[in-house]
């Protein structure tokens, strides 16, 4: 009880801002947002991972081993990664290849559920035109190809500044949707946008746009040590790494998050003591213990089961507690499943698998409780009619003869005999008809009685 009480308490405690990742906490969700200008390309290309992903990507990025990263990893990690990312992206205006430069990055921790982190990965990149556009227009044509094998929402929006766009195949966004993967709208959540590639024409003449700003990602410095008199920029140019986090975080933050930048502190112990791995079981247990009390179907069927069985409070412990185990056993199998084979089947896989599998699972073994329980019931239909009597048993019965032959000398026996019931009928009903007695039949009544007081019990 003091356990149930305590979950409760953290429940309420816990607050209502930190969710799950509105898509699932495996996913990876895309944004790309396309600006043609005469001479260029400019892209603003956001990635959002959720909890899952980023945890194992956190390892990427914590380079000294301390399970926390400093200032200095995620500036070098913020570049890293975009420069990672540009491998991925495909780009090309009139059939010829550009490759795009990195010009502005930012990478932010937005705080996810359970006190994990999600990650968000902005990335801002340049791409000369060869030749200026003119007034025949050119195809301009984009790909996303980053984590293709990972489910999540991909959102491509286009716009041209000083440039008209016509939609060359799919359709022509000039406006983001999720707010560049900010707000998810909740009628797409169930089906989200899953845009791989685009293609527009692009023809001189059009509305001139503002300068293209990305207000979470932090400008790429690039200085020449060989060039004379170059120097690093001042320090108020550039914001701090520590500042760029917060400020990214501030301005993208998941729905329903606040801005995080590390993983709880029970999660930073390197060295595992007793102390650690007993606190981090008790809190499991009482996680386990709230989340228990909380309605589930799984848990509806269990209580269905209990109450049609008539089970009694015995039982509904020991079921409890099978199910405790088997679900932590399951989830800790899950957890190294996906863990261990991220190299060879994409955890998207697994965890799409799973429900499937379980469903199986539970239909078949419904299924065979149901076959026992209709062949437990014909067997007892037929076992209640027309069967013999196959067993041995004894009994005493006291019988009250009045024999015909001698009313004047009635007389009780009282005998055990075991016998077969299968072995002879019963009657179902004894009559005993009583005739006036004469002398000779009240002498050989008395002969009678004396020979079957010596006769051992009749079978």
């Amino acid at each position: 009880m003091l356990a149930v009480a305590l979950a409760i308490g953290l429940a309420a405690a816990l607050p209502a801002s930190v969710l799950a990742h509105p898509l699932g906490n495996f996913t990876i969700n895309h944004y790309a947002g396309i600006r043609v200008e005469p001479d260029r390309v400019l892209l603003d290309v956001v990635i959002d991972q959720a909890e899952i992903p980023t945890f194992q990507a956190r390892f990427d990025f914590d380079t000294d081993g301390d399970a926390s990263l400093s200032d200095e990893e995620i500036d070098a990690g913020r570049v890293t990664a975009c420069e990672s990312l540009a491998g991925s992206l495909a780009l090309s205006a009139g059939g010829t290849n550009l490759t795009p430069r990195l010009t502005a990055a930012g990478l932010s921790f937005p705080l996810g559920v359970g006190g994990l982190s999600t990650m968000r990965e902005v990335c801002s990149f340049e791409a000369p035109l060869a030749s200026a556009i003119g007034e025949h227009g050119v195809d301009i044509a984009f790909a996303d190809r980053s984590f293709a094998e990972r489910t999540g929402w991909r959102e491509i929006v286009a716009q041209g500044s000083g440039v008209t766009l016509a939609a060359g195949d799919g359709e022509l966004r000039s406006e983001s949707v999720s707010e560049r993967l900010t707000h998810y709208p909740q009628d797409l959540i169930a089906s989200p946008l899953r845009d791989q590639s685009l293609k527009v024409l692009a023809t001189i003449g059009g509305a001139i746009l503002p300068p293209l700003e990305v207000p979470d990602a932090k400008p790429i410095v690039t200085v020449d040590p060989a060039a004379p008199g170059a120097a690093s920029p001042p320090a108020a140019d550039v914001p701090t790494p520590a500042q760029a986090v917060a400020s990214a975080s501030a301005a993208a933050v998941v729905p329903g998050g606040v801005a995080a930048t590390d993983l709880p502190d029970i999660f930073r112990q390197a060295d595992l003591t007793p102390v650690v791995v007993l606190l981090s079981l008790i809190a499991a247990a009482v996680l386990g213990a709230g989340h228990a009390l909380t309605p589930g179907h799984g848990k509806t069927l269990m209580a269905a089961y209990l109450v049609g069985t008539r089970g009694s409070a015995r039982h509904a412990i020991g079921l409890g507690a099978a199910v405790s185990v088997s679900h932590t056993v399951g989830i800790l199998v899950l957890a190294a499943v996906v863990l261990a084979a991220t190299d060879v089947v994409a955890p998207d896989v697994i965890v799409r698998g799973a429900p499937l599998v379980a469903a199986v699972s539970i239909v078949v073994i419904g299924g065979w409780m149901l076959l026992g329980e209709v062949r437990r019931r014909r067997g007892a239909t037929t076992s209640g009619h027309g069967h013999d009597h196959g067993h041995d048993h004894g009994h005493s019965h006291s019988h009250d003869h009045a024999h015909a032959l001698d009313q004047a000398h009635p007389h009780d026996l009282d005998h055990a005999h075991p016998h077969d019931a299968g072995a002879h009928p019963h009657p179902t009903a004894i009559r005993t008809r009583r005739r006036p007695a004469s002398p000779g039949a009240a002498s050989s009544s008395s002969a009678s009685q004396v020979g079957s007081s010596r006769r051992p019990a009749h079978c």
